[in-house]
């Protein structure tokens, strides 16, 4: 395990980058080969919109990086957080490091923004894609960076995470985000067993589809055990019954812009069919589906 902390504890950037370069092109040419919908859609012209929002995004996030940093450092020094508290071997350290970052930046900032209408403006930006494939898990709002790194960084106080578990999570979080968005075809029963711990594919597409009540169901990314714990978890027998996109902009012209996408959280609010802040829709595609 020695090894294990000193690699990513000084992980090298070009690293990182080979799991986010590298992950994009491995579930691109799977998803080529075995995908879930035959989309027939201009798939580079799809993710270059979808590379653009993410450099955007990554800028963001590299400017709360020393505070990132810094927080982990400050919680080593001062042995504060769960894993300074709680004597336990490297191991376990691993997996509940992991699992409390996981779930507070991931799972619980997600719950947030659809709960919260300023930051559900942000985010709906993500669930504006109508062609989810890998390259959607890297379509979001620059703004929503903020919220990102704000609940992450909590989570590192929290757990008292050193830097390398920090690192460490985050290889592993780019690594579900894009198994868990990629078009691509599972055997149904492997899907089921693998979402009792984690995020599978046909998971998460249940949280694509473009209406409630599904849209705010399983928010987790590499943990499908918080969706369960906190009683979101939701599942359909047959996925490609889904439609993605949200219900409010499914124009084209709306998603398939990235001026426009950049616009819409300072755009007229607009609600979810359905949601607590519009008028219940009782006769919505969404509610079809049992949780």
């Amino acid at each position: 395990m020695e090894s294990f902390v000193e690699f990513f504890e000084n992980i090298p950037s070009a690293f990182r980058a080979g799991i986010l370069v590298g992950g994009i092109f491995l579930f691109w040419i799977i998803e080529g080969v075995f995908p879930l919908f035959e989309f027939g859609y201009k798939k580079v012209r799809h993710a270059g919109i979808n590379a653009v929002l993410t450099a955007f995004f990554v800028v963001i996030g590299l400017g709360f990086a020393g505070i990132l940093l810094g927080a982990s450092e400050w919680v080593t020094a001062n042995n504060f957080g769960v894993l300074n508290w709680i004597s336990m071997p490297v191991w376990l350290q691993v997996i509940v490091g992991v699992m409390l970052l996981d779930f507070f930046g991931a799972f619980l900032v997600h719950w947030v923004e659809h709960k919260v209408k300023f930051m559900w403006k942000f985010h709906l930006v993500h669930h504006t894609d109508t062609t989810v494939d890998v390259t959607t898990g890297l379509r979001h709002h620059p703004g929503e960076a903020v919220f990102r790194m704000i609940f992450t960084i909590l989570g590192v106080i929290v757990a008292g995470a050193p830097i390398w578990i920090v690192f460490f999570y985050q290889t592993m979080s780019a690594a579900f985000t894009h198994f868990n968005h990629a078009n691509i075809q599972m055997p149904k029963k492997l899907d089921r067993a693998l979402s009792l711990v984690f995020v599978t594919p046909y998971m998460h597409k249940v949280h694509h589809h473009y209406t409630q009540p599904l849209t705010d169901t399983n928010y987790g990314n590499i943990f499908a055990i918080w969706d369960r714990v906190f009683g979101t978890f939701a599942q359909v027998d047959d996925t490609k019954e889904l439609k993605y996109g949200i219900d409010t902009h499914m124009d084209p012209k709306e998603h398939d812009d990235v001026v426009n996408l950049l616009k819409i959280p300072f755009q007229k609010y607009r609600p979810p069919i359905g949601s607590k802040f519009g008028e219940e829709d009782s006769g919505t595609e969404s509610q079809k589906h049992k949780k």
